[in-house]
């Protein structure tokens, strides 16, 4: 019979090492006693419990009653259908292959400004934005990237005003667990937190509101996904980038994906690298990753379809849908309907269908999981 109260020894075995850890970080950041630490080196990006109080494998604090962490982890055993049930009173459907969804449309930031340092259009920065500046948040956790931005490390960061999110705008394809920024906002003083990021870690506050984990859960009240189907090790810089094309990291201007991995330099050239080319440098916590879509944030949102400068806007909540409209009204985003662009709305059931299949036949069945090839 399984335990009672799983704990730190059990998510270890089922989750940390068994392929289905994405590294999204939740489990420290919700860690009471502060015995969970984070490896980004060498492309591992995952946690790890520190010597003491148990050792590798367990937790004597775990051993005492403490779940924070199995609480907090977004793919810890049923974590689908809990989530799903959670945010939207049921469980996705099969059909719903791209999550449970309330609107898609197409939009993008009405500010010139954000329009132009943010990705697509700027629909993310122009979200953060309204949400300060409307008092409906204190801060957001987002990635950034380390130094003067020419080694292009991503790193988590803690946004709270205009300036900030401006100076964080933009994709990176390289993984930064955002969450990891949530004790600077809670030092800062925050109490409502919004978290972008992809479907790990867009998965996380749910996981945490339908499993009670506390003020943690409580203070992460709004979640901004991103559509992603995979991130890359930072290795992918030097070996291929730089070895097979000649582009120097700190050269990079700006990348984007579209098909092609493109590239950017800062003396106004533009590269082209096939995507076939970046598999070998896959993180190894996207390989079994089943959402695509980030089916568990308020509002997911992606750069794909035929138009550069506009972001699919997926509207999955209440309280995104609220956001949304508060936005419209005010004139700070321009919208038009999804149907617009009938091969983004295929791309995305394409690429969420193909990130479903990566869940082992071996773990825990989803709800919306395809069938496994016999």
């Amino acid at each position: 019979m399984p335990p009672e109260k799983p704990q730190w020894k059990e998510l270890f075995t089922e989750v940390v090492t068994s392929g289905l850890c994405t590294g999204c970080a939740a489990c420290i950041i919700a860690c009471p006693h502060d015995v969970l630490n984070y490896d980004d080196l060498e492309g591992h990006y995952k946690p790890f419990h520190l010597d003491i109080d148990g050792g590798r494998e367990d937790c004597t604090h775990g051993q005492k009653g403490c779940t924070m962490c199995t609480r907090a982890c977004p793919r810890f055993r049923t974590w689908e259908p809990e989530i799903d049930t959670h945010l939207f009173g049921r469980e996705r459907t099969d059909e719903e292959v791209a999550g449970v969804a309330l609107d898609i449309v197409l939009a993008r930031a009405t500010d010139p400004e954000l329009h132009a340092v943010g990705q697509d259009g700027g629909l993310v920065s122009a979200l953060l934005v309204f949400a300060l500046e409307h008092d409906l948040i204190d801060c957001a956790l987002v990635s950034s990237l380390e130094g003067d931005g020419s080694t292009w490390k991503a790193k988590p960061a803690m946004v709270n005003d205009r300036a900030s999110v401006m100076a964080t705008a933009g994709s990176r394809y390289t993984y930064s667990a955002n969450t990891l920024a949530y004790p600077e906002a809670i030092e800062a003083g925050a109490e409502r937190i919004a978290l972008v990021g992809m479907g790990c870690q867009a998965s996380a506050p749910g996981a945490m509101q339908t499993r009670k984990a506390g003020k943690i859960a409580r203070r992460l009240s709004l979640t901004i996904g991103l559509l992603c189907s995979k991130t890359f090790d930072d290795a992918i810089f030097p070996e291929l980038f730089e070895a097979k094309y000649g582009i120097e990291r700190s050269t990079i201007k700006k990348m984007n994906i579209k098909g092609v991995f493109q590239v950017w330099t800062h003396d106004g050239s533009y590269h082209e690298i096939p995507l076939k080319e970046a598999h070998a440098w896959t993180r190894e916590g996207c390989k079994s990753c089943p959402d695509f879509a980030a089916e568990h944030a308020d509002i997911s949102t992606g750069g794909i379809g035929a138009f550069s400068d506009w972001t699919l806007t997926i509207i999955r909540t209440e309280k995104g849908r609220e956001l949304f409209n508060q936005m419209v009204e005010a004139g700070a985003v321009e919208v038009r309907p999804g149907d617009d662009d009938p091969g983004a709305l295929e791309l995305l059931r394409k690429l969420a269908r193909v990130s479903r299949k990566r869940w082992p036949a071996t773990a825990v069945p989803m709800p919306g999981r395809l069938p496994q090839p016999q």
